[in-house]
């Protein structure tokens, strides 16, 4: 790079996202462009640089040593136009895009109301949420913060523990009565269970065989929480349900409360650049008052 030649700015700033998304498609539809423009970006920058600032690997699009000082600059650039912006404006720094990746029923019951609390406070970020069951993800999906759950098996990122929920069984008490209660966890093989499609499911710890209960004699599978919640209320048998989701309605009857039930933890995931945006910090910190103002949900 010649001594009078600077990076364009733009570009920086589309290497920082790059660096918080991991995926080039998804930086695309973050920034309203494509796929090519922001390879063409990309290369710019590496011929104003004087040497590649990305690498790929197996966890998505990676910073070299060159990148991550491009990027300390980048991040230096977007402090700066926010706080010229709101100079200017007088308006709220707090603004841009902020896509998530949220388990099906924490992200409905916890994560929905945050972040709705968070855009009503800061009306300039905008968000996707994007609901998957799943195990986290190796090359960060595209997102700018995973909620997830069971084992925390995490590389090229950063790992922070919300809380631990519980899993129980429950069941409608129409079922019971045409049923009988299960007296004992053998008593399930006599019982029709509702759960999480076994074959899909990617988080085992969310299913019945994972939870060494007896195998029932029918089963209602849905890869969708809610369907199941759905299911047992119409009384299609005993299902294993997160406790957040029903400890507060009646019509779910707990089946052999003193006798099963699982643990999970639940994480936010975030690549280190990601960790720095002030929007991803923020909708951190409004998930975890969510959690705190409801501690009957997550309790024992």
């Amino acid at each position: 790079m010649s001594s009078h030649q600077l990076p364009s700015p733009n570009d920086l700033l589309v290497l920082l996202t790059v660096a918080r998304l991991g995926r080039f498609n998804a930086v695309a539809e973050a920034l309203g462009t494509t796929h090519t423009t922001i390879s063409r970006r990309i290369l710019s920058l590496d011929r104003e640089l004087g040497g590649r600032t990305l690498e790929r690997s197996a966890h998505g699009w990676e910073l070299t040593e060159l990148g991550r000082h491009a990027v300390g600059a980048a991040e230096a650039i977007e402090d700066r136009l926010g706080a010229l912006t709101t100079a200017i404006s007088q308006k709220d720094p707090l603004s841009g895009l902020l896509r998530i990746s949220t388990i099906d029923g924490f992200g409905a019951e916890i994560v929905t109301p945050a972040l709705v609390k968070l855009q009503q406070g800061h009306p300039r970020i905008n968000i996707e949420m994007f609901s998957a069951t799943r195990k986290v993800s190796q090359n960060r999906s595209g997102v700018d913060l995973e909620i997830v759950a069971g084992r925390n098996d995490v590389d090229k990122a950063e790992a922070m523990f919300l809380t631990n929920y519980f899993l129980r069984l429950y069941a409608s008490r129409e079922y019971l009565l045409a049923h009988g209660v299960p007296q004992s966890l053998d008593d399930i093989r006599s019982h029709s269970f509702v759960s999480y499609v076994e074959s899909a499911l990617l988080v085992a710890e969310l299913g019945y065989r994972s939870s060494q209960l007896p195998e029932p004699a029918t089963t209602f599978q849905s890869t969708s929480l809610f369907a199941q919640l759905e299911a047992v209320q119409a009384g299609a048998g005993i299902g294993l349900l997160p406790n957040f989701l029903v400890h507060d309605r009646p019509e779910f009857v707990p089946v052999l409360p003193h006798d099963f039930q699982r643990q999970l933890p639940i994480w936010a995931v975030a690549r280190a650049e990601s960790l720095r945006s002030p929007v991803v910090r923020a909708a951190i910190e409004a998930i975890t008052l969510e959690i705190t103002e409801r501690p009957a949900a997550f309790t024992a």
